[in-house]
Parts: C-alpha cells; sequence; structure tokens
C-alpha cells in the first residue's frame, strides 16, 4: 500500500509561520510601551516623593534623611553590582564544576599547577610588563616631540596618534588581522607585515598569528598601538604644566638635552607618569577583546581573562571560571588602591 510512497512524506510537517502584520506588530509593541511608561512613572514618582519627603524633613532629622537620599541609592547600586557578585562569586570559586560540591582550593591549585594554566599565567606576566611600559614609554617620547612642534601641527599630530582610543579592541583586532594576514609568497600578499618583510629580502615569513612566541609579542603591539595616544595626551598636559621658571633655571645652570630631560622633565610628572603606567596595567591585566578576536587564546595566546570566560562559558566550569575571575580581581585591587592613593598624594602636594 505505501510501497510508492515514502512513509516520511505521510507525517504532516509544520508550517513555516507567516510573518506579522503590521497590524499584529502594532498590538503586540502597545502592552510594553504600556508596561514601560509605567515602569518610568512609577520610578519618578518613587523619585518626587522621596525628594518631598527629604525637603520637608527639619531639625535632627534633617542630615540623616539627606544622607539617606543622596547616599543610600549609590550604596544600594554599590551592593547590588559589586560587593553581592564578588562574594557570589569568591563562593562559587570553592565549589566544584557545577557548584554541586565544595572542594576547598581545589580551584585555585589547579589554577596554579596545570601546565597549561602556567603558560596562560605566564602570558599574563608578560602582558603586564611589556605592553604598560611600551606604551607609556612611546606616549612619552612623542609627548615631548609634539610639544616642540608648531600649535597647529601639534593639534593634528596629537589628533591623528589618539585617533586609535576611539576604535574598540575588536575593531582594533580586526584592523591588525589584515596586517598580520599571510598567504604563500607565490600569491599576492594582503598583509602588511608579510609585504614588508617580503620586500626587506625575507622571502618566506611565518603566519605570524601561529609564530610562537612571537604572537604574544604582536598581539602587543595592538594595545600599544591604542594605548600610546592616551599615555600621550595626559602626559604632554603634565608636561606643559611644568612651570616655565623651573626650566629657565636649570637652563642656566646647564642642563640642556637629556639631563634636562632625565633631572627636571622626569621629576616633575613622576606622579603622573605612575598614574598613566598603572592605568594601562589595569587595563592589560583585563585584556580579552584582543586575544579572543585574533586567536581565541589557541596557538598559545591566551590569558587569564580570555581562560577565565574559556571555562566558564565554554567548558561551562563554574568553579574554575569563577576561581580565575577571583584572581583577576585580586589582581587589579592593588593597582588601583595604588593608583587612587598616589592621585590624592599629587592633588595635595599642588
Amino acid at each position: 500500500m505505501f510501497g510508492s510512497v515514502p512513509l516520511l512524506s505521510l507525517v504532516p510537517r509544520p508550517q513555516p509561520a507567516l510573518p506579522a502584520s503590521g497590524g499584529d506588530v502594532v498590538s503586540e509593541s502597545v502592552p510594553k510601551l504600556v508596561q514601560l511608561g509605567s515602569a518610568l512613572a512609577v520610578f519618578f514618582g518613587i523619585l518626587l516623593i522621596v525628594f518631598f519627603v527629604a525637603g520637608r524633613a527639619t531639625g535632627r532629622l534633617q542630615r540623616p534623611v539627606a544622607l539617606l537620599v543622596l547616599v543610600g541609592p549609590a550604596v544600594l547600586l554599590m551592593l547590588a553590582g559589586l560587593v553581592v557578585p564578588a562574594v557570589s562569586t569568591t563562593f562559587y570559586s570553592f565549589r566544584n564544576a557545577n557548584s554541586s560540591r565544595w572542594v576547598g582550593l581545589g580551584n585555585y591549585r589547579w589554577a596554579f599547577t596545570d601546565p597549561d594554566m602556567r603558560h596562560v599565567l605566564l602570558n599574563t606576566v608578560w602582558w603586564i610588563v611589556i605592553a604598560p611600559v611600551a606604551a607609556t614609554a612611546l606616549g612619552l617620547v612623542l609627548a615631548l616631540l609634539a610639544d616642540r612642534m608648531p600649535p597647529r601641527a601639534e593639534s593634528v599630530t596629537k589628533s591623528l596618534i589618539f585617533l586609535p582610543m576611539a576604535i574598540s579592541f575588536v575593531g582594533a583586532s580586526i584592523i591588525w588581522k589584515f596586517v598580520y594576514e599571510a598567504r604563500d609568497p607565490s600569491v599576492p600578499q594582503v598583509g602588511l607585515l608579510s609585504e614588508v618583510v617580503m620586500k626587506l629580502g625575507w622571502r618566506h615569513p611565518p603566519d605570524w598569528i601561529l609564530w610562537q612566541p612571537w604572537n604574544t609579542l604582536l598581539l602587543m603591539v595592538i594595545m600599544v598601538w591604542v594605548e600610546t595616544g592616551f599615555a600621550m595626551v595626559v602626559l604632554s598636559a603634565a608636561i606643559k604644566a611644568i612651570p616655565r621658571e623651573i626650566i629657565e633655571a636649570a637652563q642656566l645652570d646647564g642642563a640642556v638635552g637629556r639631563q634636562l630631560f632625565a633631572r627636571v622633565t622626569v621629576p616633575m610628572i613622576r606622579g603622573t607618569l605612575v598614574v598613566v603606567l598603572t592605568t594601562i596595567m589595569i587595563t592589560v591585566l583585563k585584556v580579552f577583546d584582543i586575544v579572543r578576536t585574533m586567536t581565541g587564546g589557541n596557538f598559545g595566546t591566551s590569558v587569564l581573562a580570555n581562560e577565565m570566560y574559556a571555562q566558564r562559558f565554554v567548558q561551562f566550569n563554574t568553579g574554575r571560571g569563577t576561581a580565575l575571575a577571583v584572581l583577576l580581581f585580586v589582581g587589579v585591587i592593588p593597582l588601583i588602591v595604588y593608583n587612587v592613593r598616589t592621585l590624592r598624594v599629587e592633588r595635595s602636594v599642588r
């Protein structure tokens, strides 16, 4: 009976959903808009009531009510956005992959004893050491050079150097992915780096992204390219803030060139140098976009932030992922504290 008819053809197939008409879309959007408007009305209504109560408070209640109104929302947001997630993350870092069993320091022991994780931590250390120093030093050199230009040329030059700061790390990585593109030497090259080195005589350049361990340094170049403009602008402002009398007095004492730079300029902007260096260090310690976009953490280029993402959202290992998040958080805290203390000292001196 069914010899000439495939059995699958007898099974009713689901019909594709027809696109919603304009009227249906409008009818679905109206309740959502009403809900949004109601939520906004309730929010502003609560604000009006709070400010009305705060304005009517007098006597002993005036100061506590004012503190509650002004500081209370900030405290609630800090608790909801920072304290509670930090405590929760720390708690889960002591549990196993699916958070069903307590494992103590097992995840942290894995982070410091696993050979692959040791390589990830070493890569992170190299990033923290090399990239901030290179970006700060290059920014200082460019600031000194730009400071000697005519005002109009200085503005244009600084704008061009600062321009990469307007690009996200993902966008910058895509740009440099074309720079590092490698093809067989017998065909026309797309990658700028391969084309340049071949013109200089290197007949068979490597695939730059696979070229370990130099591929990690090539990824650092992207970070330096983005952050150099920030360092240059901040350090240039600090150099211009040096009193002219100090420079003229040093020149009268015979300080010129390197002596003027080493004995006057650097000591006068030392606080700003430290702030720029630590700020870039914080950015580098959290680097994720560049590594994820360029290599996905493969070919020996993974860093702490990328490995945290991979463990938590790719391998779904909550324990290890949160343990790496805690390590990242602990690594950032000293830099932030030192940065804040330096800024306070600099302001007190001024």
